[in-house]
């Protein structure tokens, strides 16, 4: 029968944007949102009698978490071994030390041989006895370049030279002679779990944090008859990679909303049903905490209200909300700041509030263009449309420009 596997990935403990202080516990109103998330995944995977946890690595937000994060990531594992769960725990780039010789943050589990816990630094093949039959489990950490190059693959070298190389000792690493591949048997499932960035995935925002670092891994070089199942994680947008070919090549996501770049998309984990030669799979969705954008145009006699108005509509309650007033030079003094705030205090938190003020003498930005008269936000779009920038390059860097402005309006 096809043994059950519950995959998720991502969980950045540590990520306390747009959270304040609980005054009783000290710590982040936002912890609270990423461990309920947590406690959900590890609830269905004991309700469902999962035979199998994957964690595709970045536990935490930084590789040096606080120990309350450490305390907390650790009280949800221990329930998964407690109750015989095998559980395989990746390493991530945020979980990975900058120096030679240090641990990585989960390496402590490794240490005290905590019971069905499997933890990998570098990859491996674990071979896992479950309640129903065996399983093979190949990993594949993050890359670090260091661990695979030496000093004299870089000499002399591009960029795109060294990033060729290492791909070439990938390949190896994966499917060539001793590679992960010629450990595996023919007679039970296997499952692949890799943190990474694969050829062919849509980024989200963490793409721009990650634009050089990133070694790109070719799909083909994942879909490979070999394995049945490929548990991803470091993207954090949920996506299947080429569905109509087996095997899945899957990112499960994070599990919760880190920034306004993950406005719109859903959070949560996979739950798979894996045999050798077959596999299926559903996304289950998380109830996360929303992040809403209002924008306004406040043009008319009383700005006030149309903002009002506009916050009166919105679905505000619990909410991470980032307020975008378009205004005017004459109708942006006539806003009631006091009012306006006092209108998002249903909100969860109150990212920013943000004054897109047009000046009427702007004109056209071009070669001959006076700019003078356009903010920030204005003369970076109009550039953005003369350079013909597609529009969904020109979406995310317009909401990094937001973020932008909201962090200096917020110092």
């Amino acid at each position: 029968m096809p043994l059950k596997v519950v995959h998720f990935a991502d969980v950045h403990l540590g990520s306390e944007n747009y959270g304040r202080l609980d005054p009783q516990t000290g710590l982040s109103t936002r912890l609270t949102d990423f461990m309920h998330s947590i406690d959900t995944i590890i609830d269905v995977a004991l309700d469902e009698a999962a035979d199998l946890v994957v964690f595709g690595g970045d536990a935490y937000k930084t590789r040096d978490p606080s120990p309350t994060y450490q305390r907390e990531f650790a009280r949800r594992i221990r329930r998964l071994s407690q109750a015989g769960v095998p559980t395989v725990l990746v390493a991530g780039n945020h979980d990975m030390p900058n120096a030679v010789g240090r641990a990585h943050t989960m390496e402590i589990y490794r240490t005290l041989e905590v019971e069905h816990v499997y933890v990998a630094r570098s990859p491996a093949v674990f071979d896992i006895d479950t309640a129903h039959g065996p399983v093979q489990v190949g990993v594949l950490p993050w890359i670090v370049r260091s661990n695979l190059l030496s000093r004299d693959d870089y000499k002399n070298r591009s960029l795109e030279e060294v990033n060729d190389l290492l791909l070439e000792r990938i390949e190896l690493i994966l499917t060539g002679e001793g590679g992960l591949t010629s450990r595996l048997r023919d007679d039970v499932p296997h499952i692949l779990v890799v943190h990474g960035t694969v050829q062919g995935a849509t980024y989200g925002s963490e793409r721009t944090v990650m634009l050089g670092q990133d070694v790109v891994l070719p799909l083909q070089l994942l879909k490979q008859p070999s394995w049945d199942y490929v548990a991803l994680g470091h993207i954090h947008q949920h996506q299947a990679i080429e569905p109509e070919r087996a095997p899945p090549v899957v990112y499960s996501g994070s599990v919760e909303r880190i920034d306004f770049g993950e406005e719109k998309e859903d959070k949560g984990f996979i739950l798979a049903e894996v045999e050798r030669g077959a596999c299926s799979w559903t996304f289950r969705k998380l109830d996360v905490r929303p992040f809403l954008t209002v924008r306004v145009t406040a043009d008319g006699d009383d700005p006030t209200a149309q903002i009002l108005a506009a916050l009166e509509r919105a679905p505000l309650e619990g909410a991470v909300v980032r307020l975008i007033v378009r205004t005017t030079p004459d109708q942006d003094v006539l806003i009631r700041e006091n009012e306006v705030r006092r209108a998002l205090e249903p909100a969860f938190y109150v990212a920013a509030i943000l004054h897109d003020v047009v000046r009427p003498e702007r004109m056209r930005l071009g070669a001959q263009e006076d700019v003078a008269g356009l903010t920030p936000l204005e003369a970076l779009e109009r550039y953005l449309q003369v350079k013909e920038t597609p529009p969904d390059r020109t979406s995310l860097l317009m909401h990094h420009a937001e973020l932008l402005v909201s962090t200096q309006e917020d110092h």
